[in-house]
């Protein structure tokens, strides 16, 4: 090749290489349909209830600030020792964490907003929760929490309430193989005598502790009451009772709560070896437990925190709440078969030429502003494809009906209705000028 044909020649570009694929963080994971909308469903049910008790939905930061968490958790706390996600923001050096549960978040918007000026106040909320923790049947990185708060009311009507709210909850998703457990963890200087006398009593067993149980021996004891490791099993049997170091009018509120589920007829067992993961907690606690999830049997828990709003820096405030988990609700759904509601469309729209595109879209927005759940087959820009093809993902969609908008058919003003469900495949006609007359018959429920 001469040295100008040389010159003028393509140059051969650069082998690049082919971008590697990305993958979400272990742990976070992607929710997808179909499962998208049992989660759906699920904050349906959960929202509609919430309403007939009253409570008010609120909707806070994924974000906040680390000092937030160490003050309101507890700084010798699982949660914080091990578990959040906490970095130091590029901009301004300020400390900040993935909210890993939120209470804490929640009270700091009522005390930064004043909410409680006015009088105490039911609300909930929903959202996405972090901790690294290892990533199990039930336990993610990130996980899904719906919270019950009620703040301003210091009577054991409102723990009452909301361990009815709960248990209606459970009802209303038909859940079966849920028990209620309670404890009371009285007042901090009820609790400063138990733990002087649980100190005393796992100090003359520290032979048996593990080293997690020796690490938390005086800054923490109440947790060793919650190991699962059962090398120490009969040394927290035998430990002091909470519940027995409790005063007149902790023991009064405890038999209060008791008494309303009674009369309710919620069943509940005692379990003076419940306290719970966080340090705020005081007086009434509670968790809803199954035995259908392994080891991950809580599926929602909470209690009352009387002094958090002033440890947040607001004005003292008794307070109380639940968080669940929506992953182990959603599992427990799952594993016990309740059947969820028909999330299939109504009708599918099969349109054998595009010349029919204008009146079948109009149609299908006539239907669905008449409630009809309406998927119109799409094309792929050279044609809308065979019928048979179309039949079939009509068919797989799960709707009922297949509507069928042919060029005979639109030249006399209807539209072919067939049935994919009945067996038969039976087939009418109905007219293009009455839609909503007949809209409501091919509805999925009537």
């Amino acid at each position: 090749m001469s040295e100008s044909l040389k010159e003028n020649a393509p140059l051969k570009a650069d082998k690049v290489a082919k971008p590697q694929k990305l993958v979400g963080v272990k742990g976070m994971n992607d929710i997808l349909p179909p499962d998208s909308a049992r989660w759906e469903w699920l904050e349906g049910q959960v929202r509609s209830l919430m309403a007939r008790y009253a409570y008010r939905n609120v909707r806070l930061p994924i974000v906040e600030p680390t000092a937030l968490f160490v003050r309101g958790l507890g700084e010798v706390t699982d949660i914080v020792e091990k578990e959040m996600y906490s970095f130091e923001d590029r901009l301004n050096g300020e400390q900040l964490t993935l909210r890993p549960e939120g209470t804490a978040g929640l009270v700091r918007a009522v005390v930064e907003h004043n909410l409680l000026y006015e009088g105490g106040k039911r609300l909930y909320y929903m959202g996405p929760m972090f901790r690294h923790e290892r990533p199990q049947r039930g336990r993610y990185r990130q996980f899904h929490q719906i919270g019950a708060e009620v703040l301003g009311f210091g009577g054991a009507e409102v723990d009452a309430e909301l361990i009815l709210l709960a248990n209606d909850l459970w009802k209303v998703l038909g859940l079966k193989d849920v028990r209620l457990e309670l404890n009371s963890l009285g007042q901090p200087a009820e609790r400063q005598a138990h733990r002087a006398a649980l100190i005393a009593h796992l100090e003359k067993h520290s032979d048996v502790l593990d080293e997690e149980a020796k690490r938390r021996l005086h800054s923490n004891p109440l947790r060793i009451l919650d190991t699962k490791n059962p090398a120490m099993q009969s040394v927290v049997e035998a430990a002091p009772r909470l519940l027995d170091f409790l005063g007149e009018a902790s023991l009064a509120h405890f038999n209060a709560v008791k008494a309303i589920l009674d009369a309710n007829g919620v069943a509940y067992s005692i379990n003076p070896r419940l306290v719970r993961g966080m340090d705020y907690y005081n007086l009434t606690v509670f968790e809803f437990i199954t035995t259908s999830l392994g080891s991950q049997g809580t599926i929602c828990g909470g209690g009352r925190y009387d002094y958090l709003i002033e440890q947040i820096g607001g004005k003292p405030s008794p307070a109380v709440g639940w968080a669940l988990g929506v992953e182990r609700v959603l599992e427990l759904i799952k594993e016990q078969g309740e059947a969820l509601p028909d999330l299939t469309p109504d009708v599918y729209a099969i349109i054998p030429e595009t010349a029919a595109l204008p009146v079948a879209m109009q149609v299908l927005q006539t239907l669905r502003a008449c409630g009809v759940s309406a998927q119109m087959h799409a094309g792929s820009g050279e044609g809308m494809g065979s019928m048979k093809s179309q039949f079939k993902k009509a068919d797989g969609s799960g709707a009922r009906f297949a509507l069928v908008f042919g060029a005979e058919e639109l030249a006399q003003g209807l539209v072919a209705i067939k049935s994919l469900r009945d067996g038969e495949g039976a087939q009418r006609t109905a007219s293009l000028s009455t839609v909503a007359d007949w809209a409501h018959s091919l509805q999925s429920t009537l």
